[in-house]
């Protein structure tokens, strides 16, 4: 099975898919990480994506989709695995469906509203040293503005001030959004409310995977 998680910024969707990977033993991908992993190996791929990340542009598809490809021909994919903030739009999605169709396909939105995601990423922090993010309001550090993990100063990153914050919203709003009814017009598609406990998400979250799990079995003559 294939698992899609959309949300805006803040919605949660890298804890709830690191989660689902250790609970269903499959892969978290985000094309973000494939991106900073390539650009670490030095890869040709890689050296192409730093050369558009350094001058400040936007990776195009061409070069996604070519990552993507790599990555999903790894052996720890073949019993599926979790996108996660990808497709962000329904140009990407048909692209995708169209290479990649040879899994059962899940989508689930992380829905929380603005004023809750503006209030979760303006309270976040990262270590200046060692990179550890933190949210003041959920995991105060023990020493005000020291990180916990190394001493490090606490700061707010560029894309966690209000106003870039409300630019990511405006762009999600409109270019991701309108996934909902592409995936709701496939049948594929399930929303939770992101907004209570970590624990109380991820386990709505697992019954609806659990639920299509059976489903799909039972569309093979598989029994679970």
């Amino acid at each position: 099975m294939r698992i899609i998680l959309l949300g805006p910024p803040g919605a949660g969707k890298g804890t709830q898919a690191e989660l689902l990977s250790k609970k269903l033993g499959i892969p978290k991908i985000s094309t973000g990480d494939i991106l900073r992993e390539e650009v670490e190996k030095g890869s040709e791929l890689g050296v192409k994506a730093k050369e558009k990340m350094e001058k400040g542009e936007l990776v195009d598809d061409e070069l996604i989709f070519a990552i993507l490809k790599e990555r999903l021909k790894r052996d720890d994919c073949k019993n599926g695995y979790i996108l996660d903030g990808f497709p962000r739009n329904i140009e990407q999605a048909e692209k995708f469906y169209k290479l990649f169709n040879d899994q059962q396909e899940l989508v689930i939105e992380i829905s929380v509203n603005r004023d809750e995601i503006i209030k979760r990423l303006t309270s976040r922090r990262i270590c200046k040293n060692c990179g550890a993010i933190c949210n003041i309001l959920l995991t105060k550090p023990k020493i005000n503005n020291k990180c916990d993990e190394c001493g490090g100063e606490l700061i707010i990153r560029d894309d966690d001030k209000e106003d870039v914050i409300n630019r990511r919203l405006k762009v999600y709003e409109e270019e991701t959004k309108p996934l909902v009814n592409y995936y709701q017009r496939k049948g594929n598609y399930f929303r939770v409310v992101g907004e209570s406990d970590i624990e109380e998400i991820f386990n709505r979250i697992y019954a609806i995977i659990k639920g299509n799990m059976r489903r799909f079995a039972e569309r093979r003559g598989d029994y679970l």
